[in-house]
């Protein structure tokens, strides 16, 4: 039986390759299409969970996954070797940045080798892991290859189909958010749209996995130079004494030629700070500049530090120092209704803070507590007073906090989403507006 033929009656064996938020919601299509799936990872808690039927990520109930594990077609393993059983893998892995802002690919080249130590014939191999173009290329194919035993698009299938996972999005998940896919060859195409056909209602067919490699990085470029734009239009509005989220408001009602996007304390998460700088760094290394890209990091990259420079403006308007004063940050996940901390700008929030002697807690239902650096903090509890504070940080606009009694009980606030505004009206707290 042919791999393809495997694929569409559903007798193929899946490995996943990293069950975070990216592959964990594709283990569940996988599992609800009627796959044996496995997820691989070595994160053993990761690994636990998903065996005992239990999810570990807000957007993926247990009951997604519960009925797969007891039927025996979903599970997990921290052993490379279940690589070695699979009929499909596909790559899920982290890509940071190194603090030089350069790509971090040792996750998928570990992941590459990995794959590479274990593959067999007639095998399809799928990186969803957001990259620089080129990169299926430089890293799976040539892993793969290596040896000379098996030939992409003959006895070995390669596509790339960049994930767009959205947290929190309760609109859209794996299966309603159409696919794009590019595979190395014809036949690694076919393969590959084989697969997915059956995992979401769209796939978008592009010529190559490079292509598909840049589609996800003008999605995300769009977004940061978009936001970008509209930070340093808040920094010029606070010049001119205006009011910028009165402005986007106004904007937004042209019915045509203009999509809203809102300041805030920064960027974060796990995609849009980060992919679009993969891009300028492969352009550097062709000695062509991407100035947009970078016009727009350098914007967004300053907003935690002017955060702070408003929370010392604001501190001493009431005639107090930074120094000794007690700050709450209220949300330090990267978004709202999510407990994702990775890349938030909270965290530069509260290292600027600190740097300059202020005593930070922050409030967080998302976020019980969470290490930085040497730093552990702890929440305070929903029901704790605001009032005891010099003055509030709201960093994360989560539905959950009472933004009401927080206008009345706190003395300034300092708030960069514009979270305040439907109760302003009642408010005793002196409101700094980004």
């Amino acid at each position: 039986m042919s791999l393809e033929d495997k694929i569409n009656n559903q007798s193929a064996r899946v490995v996943v390759v990293g069950i975070g938020y990216v592959g964990l919601p594709l283990v569940v299509e996988l599992g609800r299409a009627g796959f044996r799936v496995t997820g691989f990872d070595h994160d053993a808690a990761k690994v636990k969970s998903l065996n005992a039927g239990k999810s570990y990520i807000e957007d993926i109930k247990s009951e997604d996954l519960e009925p797969h594990v007891k039927a025996g077609r979903m599970d997990a393993s921290t052993d490379e070797k279940v690589i070695g059983e699979a009929d499909c893998v596909v790559l899920c892995v982290p890509t940071p940045l190194k603090k030089s802002k350069d790509p971090d690919m040792s996750y998928i080249e570990a992941s590459a080798q990995a794959v590479a130590r274990n593959q067999h014939a007639d095998m399809l191999v799928v990186l969803e892991s957001t990259t620089y173009p080129g990169t299926t290329r430089d890293y799976l194919v040539t892993a793969l290859q290596q040896g000379g035993k098996y030939s992409v698009g003959k006895d070995l299938f390669v596509a790339f189909s960049p994930e767009r996972v959205d947290p929190g999005n309760a609109k859209f998940g794996t299966r309603n958010t159409p696919k794009v896919l590019g595979g190395v060859t014809p036949a690694c195409m076919s393969a590959a749209k084989a697969l997915y056909v059956q995992l979401v209602d769209t796939v978008v067919s592009v010529s190559s996995p490079d292509a598909a490699e840049m589609v996800k990085l003008l999605e995300n470029t769009f977004r940061a130079v978009n936001i970008g734009l509209v930070n340093e239009f808040a920094l010029i509005c606070e010049r001119l004494g205006l009011d910028v989220w009165e402005v986007i408001a106004a904007a937004s009602t042209k019915p045509f030629g203009y999509m809203p996007f809102y300041p805030g304390p920064g960027l974060g998460g796990h995609c849009i700070p980060i992919d679009p700088l993969y891009l300028s760094w492969k352009m550097r290394g062709l000695k062509m500049p991407a100035r947009f890209i970078e016009l727009a990091d350098m914007v967004n990259t300053a907003m935690p530090e002017h955060v702070v420079s408003l929370v010392a403006s604001a501190l001493n308007d009431d005639s107090k120092a930074m120094k000794g004063a007690n700050v709450l940050i209220s949300g330090v996940a990267y978004k709202k209704n999510v407990s994702d901390v990775r890349e938030s700008p909270a965290i530069d929030v509260i290292e600027g803070l600190l740097a300059r002697g202020v005593v930070v807690s922050y409030l967080d239902p998302w976020v019980p507590s969470f290490k930085e650096g040497a730093h552990v903090f702890e929440s305070v509890k929903p029901d704790a007073s605001f009032a005891s504070y010099d003055a509030i940080v709201i960093v994360t606009d989560h539905a959950s906090i009472d933004y009401a009694r927080m206008v009345r009980e706190a003395a300034v606030i300092v708030d960069t989403r514009n979270a305040t505004r439907p109760v302003a009206a009642h408010a005793k707290a002196r409101i700094v507006r980004l």
